[in-house]
C-alpha cells in the first residue's frame, strides 16, 4: 500500500510534478510522527509518480529513522548550510512544478526551494492537500473523543476549585496541571481564561492582576492534544450570581449554538449552518454584539477548514468536525461563549462535546 497516494492524486489534479510537505499537520499526517519547526528546515517531496525525497538537519537523523521513510534523504548539518542540500535534492529529483501548503510554508523555505530549481513553479495547495484531511476516520474520531474527554474531565476539576477573589492566571494555571494530570499529551493552543470585561475580548490573554469579582463573568477558552489530535471547548459561567442581564444574553447564545445543531447535516453548506446560527443572534436585542464566525474544522489542527462562515458555500460531509461557537461580547462589559466539537452525519450531527451547557454559577 502506497501511504503518499492521496498526496500523489492531488499533485495529478493540479496537474504540478509533486506536492511537498513541511512540518506541520498534514507532514505528521503522511509520516506517522510529528517534527518541530525550527531555523531548520525540513522538507517531504512526494512526486505524482516515482520515489519520494526528503531533506532533513542531520541532528534529526536518528528521528527521521523511525519514519522508515522509502525515498533517499539528504541531510545537512548546522555548520555547512542546508544549500548543498537542496541542490543534492534538485538534482535528484527534478521538478518543474510543485504544490505546498501556503499557509504552513515558511518564506526561506520557498527560496531556498527556488534557488535549488530555477523556474520552478511554486503551486499554493492548502485547500487541497489540507482538503485530505477533512472528513476523518473512525480512527481520528476516536482520538478526537479522547482529547475532548480530557478536557472536560480538566475543565470539572478546574471550576470546582474557582472562588472569588482568584486572577485569572491562578485559574490558568490549575486548568493546565489539570489538563495534564488527566492525560493530554500537549495543550492545543494557550487557553483563554478571561473573567469580567477581559470576557468580552474573543482572544483575550489571562491577567495576573485582576482579582475574579461576584458577578464576573467567566470565559474558558482550551484544549488538549491527545494521539495528534485536538480538542477545542469553551464554556462561560457566572461566580457568585448571575445578572438578569446575563441570563438573557446566555440564553441568546445557547439558542444560538442549538440552532447549529439542528440545522447540521451531510449536504448543508457551511454558509447554511452560519446562517442559522448568526440568525438567532442577529435577531436579539443583543446584535451589536456579533464579532465571530460559527466556528471553523477541527482535528489534528485546532483551526482547519472547513470555515463556518457565511459565503463559505463548502458542502459538508459526513465525518467532518467543526466547533459550533456563536458568542455575543459587549466590549466593557462582558462576553458569552458556548462551543462543542460536533461530528456531521448523514442524519444530522452528534456532538463530541457533552459537558453541560445551562448556565452554571461557580464559586
Amino acid at each position: 500500500m502506497d501511504r503518499f497516494a492521496e498526496y500523489r492524486g492531488v499533485a495529478r489534479r493540479l496537474g504540478v510534478d509533486a506536492v511537498g510537505l513541511v512540518p506541520g499537520p498534514n507532514f505528521t499526517r503522511a509520516l506517522g510522527q510529528a517534527f518541530g519547526t525550527n531555523e531548520r528546515p525540513k522538507l517531504v517531496i512526494i512526486p505524482a509518480e516515482g520515489e519520494p525525497a526528503a531533506l532533513m538537519p542531520n541532528l534529526e537523523l536518528g528521528s527521521w529513522a523511525q519514519v522508515d521513510f522509502p525515498g533517499k534523504t539528504f541531510d545537512w548539518m548546522d555548520q555547512t548550510g542546508y544549500g548543498d542540500a537542496f541542490a543534492a535534492l534538485a538534482g535528484h529529483l527534478p521538478l518543474r512544478s510543485l504544490a505546498v501548503e501556503g499557509q504552513v510554508m515558511r518564506v526561506f523555505v520557498h527560496h531556498a526551494l527556488a534557488a535549488a530549481y530555477p523556474g520552478l513553479q511554486i503551486v499554493d495547495a492548502e485547500r487541497e492537500i489540507s482538503g485530505l484531511r477533512t472528513v476523518k476516520t473512525d480512527a481520528d474520531i476516536a482520538a478526537l473523543e479522547q482529547a475532548i474527554r480530557i478536557s472536560e474531565t480538566a475543565l470539572s476539576d478546574t471550576i470546582a476549585q474557582v472562588r472569588a477573589g482568584m486572577t485569572e492566571k491562578q485559574v490558568e494555571s490549575i486548568l493546565v496541571g489539570a489538563l495534564f494530570a488527566n492525560g493530554a499529551d500537549d495543550m492545543a493552543f494557550a487557553p483563554i481564561v478571561a473573567a469580567a470585561d477581559n470576557s468580552a475580548r474573543p482572544h483575550a490573554h489571562a491577567r495576573s492582576d485582576y482579582q475574579i469579582r461576584p458577578g464576573d463573568a467567566l470565559l474558558i477558552d482550551f484544549g488538549g492534544i491527545s494521539a495528534g489530535f485536538c480538542a477545542d471547548i469553551t464554556r462561560t459561567f457566572f461566580v457568585g450570581h448571575a445578572s438578569d442581564e446575563a441570563q438573557d444574553v446566555y440564553a441568546t447564545v445557547l439558542a444560538a449554538n442549538e440552532a447549529g445543531h439542528r440545522v447540521t447535516r451531510a449536504g448543508v453548506t457551511a454558509h447554511q449552518i452560519d446562517d442559522a446560527v448568526i440568525g438567532v443572534l442577529e435577531a436579539s436585542p443583543y446584535a451589536d454584539r456579533i464579532r465571530t464566525k460559527t466556528g471553523h474544522g477541527l482535528g489534528r489542527d485546532v483551526h482547519e477548514a472547513p470555515y463556518i462562515m457565511r459565503g463559505n458555500h463548502e458542502v459538508l460531509a459526513a465525518g467532518t468536525v467543526f466547533t459550533n461557537e456563536p458568542g455575543l461580547y459587549q466590549l466593557g462589559g462582558f462576553g458569552v461563549r458556548i462551543e462543542d466539537d460536533v461530528l456531521v452525519t448523514e442524519t444530522g450531527c452528534r456532538s463530541l462535546t457533552t459537558f453541560p451547557k445551562d448556565l452554571t454559577v461557580i464559586g
